[in-house]
């Protein structure tokens, strides 16, 4: 039997010892996704398929099994693109800097990679695609037929976590394919989180203002390079599978689907279709999301199905999110390097930047450039703030091209440190992702910039120990629960103060006041599932939680609310939950056996609250 394109390479990558294969039953609710997250978070992740995912609510056996974490680590993700990320930059760099060719070997090698272009645009098949080896229509088109998963316990129902959503405009002239997340509400109709600033919202829109009903097809599996495209930042208009057909250096195949004229790939494992209706909108989540929060409830279009057709054999892919890291982290590596070149367009000064994945990337990037004048760094900010995905950036915070490299966090935080000051900290307000939790209103918030390219700083702060500097903090914080000082031997040491909320951060920030001369950073969090030992999560958490218009002070030293808000700090909106796992089903999971995972790795990702003892 010819295998699909996702069969044969997950055969290959069982030869390469990069699959884990689970074969017990495993319940589509909570028991697949709560495994997938656990490996993400090992010290060598695999990807895994469940050979038999179970529905023990419904009573419901799969035929289909379900592969996850297909990007699971660096090497896995390399040899996904064929390539280093940074080899297909390089190519996108020559591209972007062609000049007139000298002589014949050069108008040779011009000619070479030009006519490598023609493998970027998609090419339009005229028969069917494998994807379309059987097909569902009216009520047949059944999701009850998909081992769609719960991820969460608290989730609104099972979403579809890795769809490939196509998308055109009104007049058909764009197509767009982008990653989103799908609620199923029942067998016939999915709820489609497409945000605000998203191309298919702007065709919505479209749709919307003619009174048309709007086309969708979303697949599922086939090469895994398509749902990296999905999410890849694409300048408005261009259609992201141009970008599959540069990396891979051959046209992505298309087929029509079935019941609209949307065109997908042809050997995708599942093809959903259908109509949205613009008119019609529905409470859609709330879902535990790549932030490591859930997101609330909010009203989304609805997809009514019209067929759903599938490979001979498929395979159901998704993925899961919460807290880092996860496979994100190498999907997000390989765009970051990909997509270098074209942010030096904007900002050509710009020497390199990274994302850390415990930064929820759009909440922190690192920044390396060649400083040529006074206020370069700033001028830079705000070219990031103004650059398409970039736009939702948070916080940035930059060094010159001497730094050490941006993936060097220990040593890169030391020189940062050693470089601050409070006239290097820029704070603005912007656009920001429609996830963010932290600003008073949906959309906006504040930015902050820190520029570290400037010269080391004297050391001016009497450092003393936790102990003595507990003490002294004690006294004037009734409800103190824990500090934790880090890099004291730099010029701006950091101080970690957890608290029980009963008042603002900024209250007890005034109070501290009368010890600034041991004080350089303070960090407030408060007791809800804090550690002020753990820096890896303190560093999710608070560049989750923070605003900088309201949550930063600048003087006499530099404080920072990361705490949860509420009314005391006149925040009205509904303050999230963490995304936890249910400790009964990972407690299950490790008794039986099938999931590596101890109280220590439960403790360093703050899986859940609850310590298990086993």
């Amino acid at each position: 039997m010819i295998m699909s394109t996702l069969q044969t390479l997950l055969e290959a990558l069982q030869q390469r010892n990069w699959l884990k294969i689970i074969d017990e039953p495993l319940d589509i609710y909570l028991e697949i996704p709560h495994l997938a997250y656990v490996e993400a978070k090992l010290p060598h992740p695999k990807v895994l398929l469940f050979s038999h995912p179970i529905d023990v609510k419904n009573g419901t056996v799969f035929e289909m099994p379900v592969v996850m974490n297909m990007f699971a680590n660096f090497e896995v993700t390399e040899w996904i693109f064929g390539t280093h990320p940074d080899a297909i930059a390089s190519e996108i760099r020559e591209l972007l800097h062609l000049k007139p060719p000298e002589g014949f070997m050069g108008k040779m090698s011009m000619l070479s990679q030009l006519f490598n272009l023609k493998n970027v645009p998609p090419k339009k098949l005229k028969k069917r695609g494998e994807c379309q080896s059987i097909v569902y229509e009216g009520k047949e088109a059944s999701l009850d037929r998909l081992p769609i998963l719960t991820t969460w316990s608290e989730d609104g129902g099972a979403f579809i976590t890795m769809g490939q959503v196509y998308t055109q405009s009104l007049d058909g002239k764009m197509q767009n394919l982008g990653m989103y997340r799908l609620q199923k509400y029942d067998a016939h109709h999915l709820g489609l989180h497409w945000q605000i600033h998203k191309d298919s919202s702007c065709f919505f829109d479209q749709y919307r203002e003619a009174g048309k009903k709007m086309p969708v097809s979303i697949a599922i599996g086939g090469h895994p390079l398509y749902i990296w495209c999905g999410q890849a930042p694409m300048p408005y208009g261009m259609f992201e599978l141009m970008l599959y057909g540069f990396v891979r250096k051959e046209n992505a195949k298309l087929v029509k689907s079935i019941t609209n004229d949307l065109y997908i790939p042809h050997d995708v494992d599942i093809v959903i279709e259908g109509f949205v209706d613009p008119s019609t909108l529905r409470i859609e989540g709330p879902f535990g999301d790549h932030t490591g929060y859930y997101t609330p409830q909010e009203l989304y279009p609805v997809l009514e199905i019209s067929a759903i057709t599938t490979a001979k054999s498929p395979i159901y892919q998704a993925t899961v999110v919460g807290k880092p890291p996860l496979e994100d982290k190498y999907m997000g590596w390989a765009t970051e390097r990909i997509f270098l070149p074209l942010l030096q367009t904007t900002a050509p000064d710009l020497v390199d930047y990274h994302m850390p994945e415990n930064g929820v990337f759009h909440n922190l990037i690192l920044a390396k450039l060649k400083t040529r004048f006074k206020g370069h760094a700033q001028q830079i900010m705000h070219a990031f703030w103004g650059v398409g995905q970039m736009s939702f950036v948070k916080h940035a915070l930059f060094v010159a091209d001497d730094a050490p490299s941006l993936t060097d966090y220990g040593t890169l935080t030391e020189h940062i440190l050693n470089r601050l000051t409070p006239r290097g900290i820029l704070i603005t307000s912007g656009i920001i992702d429609a996830l963010d939790h932290a600003s008073h209103e949906t959309l906006v918030g504040g930015k902050l910039g820190v520029d570290a390219t400037g010269a080391i700083q004297p050391k001016t702060c009497e450092v003393i120990s936790d102990d003595v500097l507990e003490e002294r903090v004690s006294s004037r914080v009734p409800t103190f629960i824990a500090l934790k000082q880090y890099m004291t031997h730099t010029a701006n040491p950091i101080t970690v103060i957890q608290y029980t909320k009963t008042t603002t951060a900024k209250t007890l920030f005034e109070s501290l006041v009368p010890l600034h001369k041991h004080l350089r950073i303070v960090v407030f969090v408060d007791e809800c599932h804090n550690d002020v030992a753990n820096p890896y999560m303190l560093i999710w958490r608070v560049f989750n939680n923070i605003d900088a218009q309201r949550d930063v002070w600048l003087s006499p030293f530099i404080g920072i609310d990361a705490t949860t808000k509420n009314r005391l700090d006149g925040y009205t909106r509904e303050w999230p939950k963490d995304v936890d796992c249910d400790p009964t089903v990972i407690d299950n999971l490790r008794k039986r056996g099938i999931i590596d995972c101890d109280d220590a790795l439960i403790h360093a990702y703050q899986l859940h609250k609850k310590r298990l003892d086993v």
